[in-house]
């Protein structure tokens, strides 16, 4: 209930960390009313608060004349603590439409009430520091801000000055407020950089003896209180210095975090301030790397500050209860206690200490008593399941039937008469005895098919899915194994080997999952923004495997002589006795080297991908370990095997295959998609095993749970344009650099007809031109930036080979110089990273 007699006060910014903090304490006594932006941040409880925008003249005027309708025209004091605030020490507009123009806006339109006291929160930084240690400066001594935010502060007391008129003004001159959250920002990113034993936390520029005074909050909240009781008592102008008028030192701050936090003596370098700068600019214009660090910090590095706060005392009866000292203490133990929870109030990243040791014990403790659901709960889910899907291996035994019947079909036993396959680099067996052993496969894959599937759908039998699954492998891989003549049959078992694999193990409840594993729906990692398993994430891998799977087959087609010839539009066969560069490629020696045609193992592999790829939910990175793991092993030395398979084409077979390098874009393609679900997978092992969860089980079953209030996000039923935005950049984005790198490499690629460069310097430019696309493409993958700079020995390679190989021209020397020095340029910045977090990944995108 709002008491309308009690004298009004008007807060600007009340809904801020010291606003709500002062107004607490004044609505006991006076009838607060909030200014704040329509957004802002909750209110206090049981507080009037009327939305006003500081940068328009109507909006405040608005607001002045609603407060005059809620009360009488008087208004005892207005307390001004709305500001621009930012760290980057540069100019920005806003200081000057914000703090310095809304002070006006606000001062001219209070003049139509009858306002007692306007109270304005500065800094003592609009002073000059302290001549030396142990001299302290009062309210007379010399202004001189530094950097932005202070030469606001000094313009608006200026201001306040010309503009009161017969306004009694307070200019409270803070200092940093803390509380024992920390709330400091300078102070929070010094402890967070001790706490997480970053770099720069053994590192400082400039006098180590150098600091500055704090101010506990409930301190500047009495010293407010006090200024507006005794409004009627001060001087028609006031300036207050408030703050402590201990002073500890940065290496002092550094020694007693050092302890609170790892219970050791910190040790700090100064560093002189020319090496920090160039480090500095290095780091944020060159890495393109952000840092707590800013040019300004720097500069003012040596700047210290004692304070006398006597005025204070003898004009408010007040003195500070708190000291910093005492409260750093306090500060660490509720760091230690929750870090995220300690980060987030710091306005930090908790990704950086998700996965820290108190995190760990906390979740060690969560999961060590009641899970989410309990093992009756998630047993009813299963078999809830289990029935809506029974329809699946009841399909799987029909197609058991078919694979029973169709060596019939197929004419698999009918004598046949054929060439060898194109590909075949060994004796094999006659035709007829290659398709009569498959024929006979088929028949008893089929008959194991039934069988399993059909006692897979008995409850305690369920793992007996697996074995179903396998059978289905071994259909897809069979035709190779026994170099069919039949592509009829080759085509269908590869899409019933599939089909086999999804109805077993895909869409029932899939075998072997722990209760603990299934018994949260928790779906993103500890300090993760996202769920890397999601199937945003997993489609577009899952696309481009059907794309490999598709080149692949072709390519294998031909090599098992199924068709008489391939399509390539660009290259020739050199001295091979074929139609063509993809041909020759592919009946090489290194290809005819494989007992199986090595295409038709690359399509077996894209046929795993998707199939490793679309199984399992959202949470499978914590539910399939191990299934990532395979996933992760089917993509990446993929994708390696195929990018060396197109380096040795022109070097040791003579010729290059279009199909080939598709098919080798594809596979590297791959890479950046993949690469953070993996990261997620080892990191939740980790963190597992240190919570008490055993290694092997949760390798093998999944491991419950390590977040805390955690609710899913939604994944496919979402609009359109945002699931297409995620299938591009999720987990990955395209920084110009790395693009560019890519572009680089491409041209490497065809310097011969472009430059007119010949062999061996040809086959330099080759091969740095794959491993350079193939560690840009990599480095697409945010969490797998930090590769980028494996091209920068490359780039410095290809500059230095026209001095070092024969072959090159005038003007391609000149190009492999200029190409060399842009890969090195382009692979030092990080790029445009997004908003995603990885659980302390963060920190390695370098």
């Amino acid at each position: 209930m709002i008491n309308e007699s009690l004298p009004f006060v008007l807060i600007t910014g009340s809904s801020g960390f010291l606003g709500q903090a002062i107004t607490n304490r004044l609505k006991r006594r006076y009838r607060v009313i909030g200014f704040d932006l329509l957004n802002a941040r909750q209110a206090a409880k049981e507080t009037e608060t009327i939305p006003v925008d500081l940068t328009s003249d109507d909006s405040v005027t608005k607001a002045v004349e609603e407060v005059r309708q809620r009360g009488n025209g008087r208004i005892a004091s207005v307390i001004h603590l709305a500001a621009y605030y930012d760290t980057t020490g540069q100019d920005n507009p806003k200081y000057e439409a914000v703090t310095v123009q809304g002070t006006r806006r606000l001062l001219s339109a209070l003049k139509a009430l009858e306002t007692e006291q306007f109270v304005f929160s500065s800094t003592l930084l609009v002073h000059a520091p302290s001549p030396e240690k142990g001299v302290r400066i009062d309210e007379e001594s010399a202004l001189d801000p530094t950097w932005a935010y202070p030469k606001s502060k000094a313009e608006t007391e200026a201001l306040i000055a010309r503009e009161r008129g017969n306004i009694k003004t307070v200019i409270l001159r803070l200092a940093g407020v803390y509380d024992e959250d920390c709330r400091a920002a300078f102070i929070a990113q010094q402890i967070a950089r001790i706490f997480e034993r970053r770099p720069t936390a053994y590192l400082f520029t400039g006098d180590l003896e150098s600091g500055q005074p704090y101010l506990h909050r409930d301190d500047l909240v009495d010293a407010v209180v006090r200024t507006v009781d005794r409004r009627a008592e001060l001087p028609d102008e006031t300036v207050l210095l408030v703050g402590e008028e201990e002073t500890l030192s940065y290496e002092e701050m550094q020694k007693r975090i050092g302890r609170l936090v790892h219970d050791e003596e910190w040790r700090t370098l100064s560093l002189p301030k020319g090496l920090t700068k160039a480090g500095s600019w290095f780091q944020t214009e060159v890495l393109d790397e952000d840092t707590d660090i800013q040019p300004w910090m720097i500069e003012n590095s040596d700047d210290h500050y004692e304070i006398d706060a006597s005025r204070a005392r003898r004009l408010l009866g007040w003195q500070p209860r708190h000291g910093l000292g005492e409260t750093l203490a306090e500060m660490i133990r509720r760091l230690k206690a929750d870090p995220t929870d300690w980060y987030e109030k710091n306005k930090l990243h908790p990704a950086a200490v998700a996965a820290s040791g108190p995190e760990l014990v906390q979740a060690r403790r969560r999961i060590a008593g009641p899970l989410e659901r309990n093992e009756a709960e998630v047993d009813a889910g299963l078999e809830q399941h289990r029935y809506r899907t029974l329809w699946a291996p009841l399909t799987n035994a029909v197609l058991g039937l078919w694979l029973i019947s169709s060596p019939m079909i197929l004419g698999l036993f009918d004598p046949v008469s054929v060439a060898p396959p194109p590909a075949l680099g060994h004796e094999i067996d006659e035709a007829n005895i290659r398709n009569l052993r498959l024929g006979v496969s088929e028949i008893v894959s089929g008959l194991l098919v039934a069988i399993f599937a059909l006692l897979g759908m008995y409850r305690r039998w369920n793992w007996v899915q697996w074995v179903t699954a396998a059978v289905g492998v071994w259909i897809m891989l069979a035709p190779l194994v026994f170099w069919t003549t039949s592509a009829a049959a080759y085509g269908i078992d590869t899409l019933i080997g599939m089909l086999i694999v999804a109805f077993a193990v895909m869409i029932p409840p899939i075998p072997g999952i722990s209760r603990r594993a299934l018994a949260a729906d928790d779906d993103r990692p500890m300090g993760w923004s996202y769920s890397p398993s999601s199937f945003t994430q997993r489609i577009p891998i899952v696309a481009l495997a059907f794309v490999g799977l598709f080149v692949s087959r072709y390519l294998a087609a031909y090599q098992m002589g199924h068709i008489d010839g391939l399509w390539d539009p660009f290259f020739g066969s050199g001295d091979a006795p074929v139609a063509n560069g993809s041909e020759a490629v592919v009946t090489s020696w290194v290809s005819k080297g494989f007992p199986i045609a090595d295409a038709g193992f690359g399509a077996f592999a894209y046929a795993l991908d998707i199939l490793a790829g679309a199984i399992g939910d959202r949470r499978r990175w914590r539910t399939m370990p191990w299934m990532v793991f395979l996933f992760g092993l089917l993509i990446i030395p993929l994708g390696v095997t195929s990018v060396f398979f197109i380096i040795i084409q022109p070097l040791l077979i003579g010729a290059l295959c279009t199909l080939c390098i598709v098919q080798a874009a594809v596979t590297v393609a791959l890479i950046p998609y993949s690469i953070d679900e993996v990261l997620a997978t080892v990191q939740y092992l980790w963190r597992a095993t240190k919570a008490g969860e055993p290694f092997w089980r949760t390798f093998w079953k999944g491991g419950p749970a390590l977040s805390e209030n955690q609710t899913p996000a939604p994944d496919l039923d979402r609009p359109a344009t945002r699931l297409l935005r995620d299938f591009v950049i999720g987990g990955v984005n395209y920084p110009w650099t790395l693009a560019a790198s890519v572009a680089l490499g491409i041209l490497l690629l065809a310097t011969p007809p472009i430059f007119g460069t010949e062999p061996p310097l040809y086959f330099s430019d080759h091969v740095l031109g794959c491993l350079i696309i193939m560690v840009a493409v990599t480095a697409m993958a945010e969490v797998a930036r930090p590769v980028r700079f494996l091209n920068v020995p490359f780039g410095l390679a290809v500059a230095a080979s026209p001095f070092v190989f024969e072959g090159g021209t005038p003007i391609g020397t000149a190009a492999a110089v200029i190409i060399g020095v842009a890969l090195t340029g382009l692979s030092l910045p990080r790029g445009t990273r997004s908003e995603e977090h990885y659980g302390g990944w963060d920190r390695a995108i370098i």
